[in-house]
């Protein structure tokens, strides 16, 4: 069990980062940003790379994930490679080994270059298949000499609902009731699955492409990231039960179970039906096995109780018909977080659990964990200690 480090940062202006990497290309979640909100720099690596790089250091840490930013290293999507986006990701890289420290690198993070939006409907479109394999081509033969773990896509599960549902994330699609503003284009009872089948394919195409001609040489290994949070029943009955189980099989299941076994969950294909896109058995046979490990973002545990299935026009949170909570008292008991959900690092422990018990003992990586707050502060306790728990949960579950 490996905790991996990560960056993320969104640009808030296109000429913060232009001294160092040269021009690229508008990517999506711009243009869904442009005139709602400010984005704004989380961690801010590219303005600070080399003081975080001494930090690292000194902190002794095993190993970092960067993301490659596609529309950074090829502009237009496919095609000619930018030199100096491929300089800044080397010089990144290089410093990194220098140290000892084991590079983990995302391919695909909310990112995609809105040229492809514009004129394939990006994720929507089979057509993203190539393009995603040949960005990865470039990404593996570039870097592969010195990347151990690769991750094609930062949490499809996510990406899906909230790009193609609810609106939140780019390209903002979505359709009336079920999204958070008025959306001019969507279906949000159909997309989210069109959009991770898509993405599942993808991953399966540039897995084969890496184990077929870079895994020998590069030595890495490859896998996806899924973002998980522990479920518990709100109440012993049956449905409450049963509501958990379809909670975890819409979730994360919904994307692990391809690429282990090969197909959609039972229940999925039940209550989506036609609206769930079905593989053939050569496409099966591509994503069955697909996974060197699995990615883990984990941050919280929440309290499932079953939601009747609605009978009319439904998008992906109506078909799983639960509704959830942060914790099953109101307020909740004790200390947590300072988010809307509890502290419960036993939570992390029964997920790993879960996984090395469904899907046959691959390695699992955890990616990202942790709490967001509004007044940090360098005194920070309350992460500390949520840290703390978290890890000592892990360290229990190993021995």
């Amino acid at each position: 069990m490996l905790y991996i480090v990560q960056e993320l940062c969104f640009h808030s202006d296109l000429s913060l980062t232009s001294g160092l990497e040269g021009q690229y290309s508008d990517f999506m979640a711009e243009y869904l940003c442009s005139e709602r909100v400010v984005l704004t720099c989380f961690s801010c690596f590219d303005l600070m790379a080399q003081d975080d790089l001494n930090l690292m250091v000194e902190a002794n840490l095993e190993a970092y994930r960067l993301s490659i930013s596609w529309s950074r290293l090829i502009p237009n999507g496919r095609g000619a490679v930018n030199p100096k986006g491929l300089q800044y990701y080397n010089n990144i890289i290089d410093e990194l080994v220098k140290n000892g420290i084991q590079v983990h690198v995302m391919l695909y993070q909310l990112d995609l270059p809105q040229v492809l939006e514009d004129e394939y409907g990006g994720w929507l479109s089979p057509r993203i298949l190539e393009d995603f394999k040949a960005y990865a081509d470039v990404c593996f033969r570039e870097f592969g000499d010195r990347v151990s773990h690769w991750i094609t896509i930062d949490e499809p599960n996510v990406a899906s609902l909230g790009s193609y549902d609810t609106a939140q994330l780019a390209p903002g699609h979505c359709s009336d009731p079920f999204g958070i503003r008025k959306c001019t284009i969507g279906n949000s009872s159909v997309e989210p699955y069109i959009a991770v089948h898509h993405m599942l394919l993808a991953h399966a195409s540039v897995t084969r492409l890496y184990r077929e001609k870079y895994q020998v040489t590069g030595k890495g290994v490859i896998g996806i990231s899924v973002y998980t949070f522990w479920t518990y029943p709100l109440t012993n009955s049956t449905v409450d039960l049963e509501a958990t189980k379809r909670c975890q099989d819409f979730t994360f299941n919904w994307i692990l179970r391809p690429l282990v076994f090969g197909d959609y969950p039972q229940v999925m294909k039940k209550i989506v039906g036609s609206r769930l896109p079905s593989f053939t058995k050569a496409q099966s046979e591509d994503v069955k096995g697909s996974l060197d490990f699995i990615g883990m973002n984990h941050y919280y545990s929440l309290y499932v109780n079953d939601r009747p299935l609605g009978k009319g026009t439904r998008d992906y949170i109506a078909d799983m018909s639960v509704y959830y909570r942060g914790s099953k008292t109101d307020p909740p008991a004790g200390k947590g977080a300072p988010t809307s959900v509890g502290n419960d690092p036993q939570g992390l422990r029964f997920m790993v659990q879960y996984l090395q018990e469904t899907y046959g003992n691959l390695p699992i990586y955890i990616l990202e964990n942790g709490f967001g707050s509004s007044n940090d502060t360098l005194h920070d306790n309350d992460r500390i200690d949520y840290l703390k728990s978290y890890i000592g949960s892990i360290l229990t579950a190993l021995r």
